[in-house]
C-alpha cells in the first residue's frame, strides 16, 4: 500500500513520529508521500524526509488556507525549492472556500502559478479543494489539455465531478471519509464510471480517521482501513485494492 498524503511531519508528531513510521511499516504501508503546507513547516517536512529516505517523499507547494498577506513570499519560496531539487509533486495546492474568503482572488492566483509550476518542472499536482469543487475543475481544466496529471486528494464530490476530473486524466484520493455513512462517498465511488484504476488511497493523517478511530489522531497505519473499505464498495478484494492503487500512484509520482 502506498498513502499519497499525509502530513506525518508536523512538528506536533515530532515526538511519536519514529513509532508512527514502524506501525506503518508494519501494516504493510511501503511509502508515504507529503504534502507541503506553508514555511512554518518546511523545515520538518525536509527533515522528515532525509530521516527516512525512499520512505517518507516530499511534495513542495503552498497550501490554500495558508494564503495570506503574505503569500508571495510563500511562493517565492517554493519556486525556488523546485529550482534547487526534485520533488515528487506540487501540492497540496488549489482553493478552500470553507475557512476563509478573504483571500479568495490570491488563492486562484496561487493556484494557477503553481500550476504552471508543475507544468514548468514536469510534475504532478496533489489538489486540496473545499467548498469549491467545480471552481476548482474548472481551473484545471485548461492546464490538463496542456498535460498536467495528478491526485484530487480527499475527493468528497458527485458522481458527475468525479467523471469531470477523470476525463481530464486526474485521479481521486480516497481517505477516511469513504468509512463515514453518511458522506455519501461509498453511493459515489460505486458507480461504474468510477474504475478503480481511477483510485489511489490516502489517509491525510493526522487528520480524518477512518472508523472505529474517528475523532482521534490518524496515522498511515490505519491506511488498511480505507483499502478494506473500498473493497467492500467496489465489490472485489483487498488484493486487487492494494495492486491497483499502488500502481497508480507509481505512475503518477514516477517514484
Amino acid at each position: 500500500m502506498i498513502d499519497t498524503h499525509a502530513h506525518i511531519y508536523l512538528k506536533e508528531l515530532e515526538t511519536e513520529r519514529s513509532a508512527l513510521i514502524e506501525r506503518a511499516k508494519a501494516a504493510g504501508v511501503q511509502r508515504i508521500y507529503m504534502p507541503a503546507i506553508d514555511s512554518s513547516e518546511m523545515d520538518s517536512l525536509l527533515e522528515t524526509e532525509q530521516q527516512y529516505p525512499d520512505y517518507c517523499v516530499a511534495m513542495m507547494g503552498l497550501h490554500p488556507c495558508y494564503v495570506k498577506e503574505n503569500y508571495q513570499d510563500e511562493l517565492a519560496l517554493v519556486e525556488n525549492w523546485l529550482g534547487k531539487r526534485e520533488f515528487a509533486a506540487v501540492g497540496e495546492i488549489g482553493l478552500d472556500r470553507y475557512w476563509d474568503r478573504s483571500f479568495d482572488h490570491q488563492q486562484i492566483e496561487a493556484f494557477r502559478i503553481q500550476m504552471e509550476w508543475a507544468l514548468k518542472y514536469e510534475l504532478p499536482v496533489v489538489i486540496h479543494t473545499r467548498e469549491a469543487m467545480d471552481a476548482t475543475i474548472e481551473e484545471v481544466a485548461p492546464f490538463a489539455k496542456r498535460g498536467l496529471r495528478g491526485i484530487f486528494h480527499c475527493f468528497g464530490g458527485a458522481e458527475e465531478q468525479a467523471t469531470q476530473i477523470i476525463d481530464m486524466g486526474f485521479c481521486l484520493g480516497i481517505g477516511g471519509v469513504l468509512t463515514y455513512k453518511k458522506s455519501g462517498l461509498a453511493e459515489v465511488l460505486q458507480s461504474h464510471s468510477i474504475p478503480l484504476e481511477a483510485l489511489v488511497v490516502e489517509t491525510d493523517a493526522p487528520y480524518l480517521s477512518p472508523v472505529p478511530h474517528r475523532g482521534k489522531k490518524n496515522e498511515p497505519a490505519f491506511l488498511p482501513l480505507v483499502v478494506q473499505r473500498l473493497a467492500e464498495v467496489k465489490g472485489t478484494d483487498v488484493n486487487t485494492v492494494i495492486e491497483c492503487t499502488t500502481k497508480r500512484a507509481l505512475e503518477i509520482f514516477g517514484k
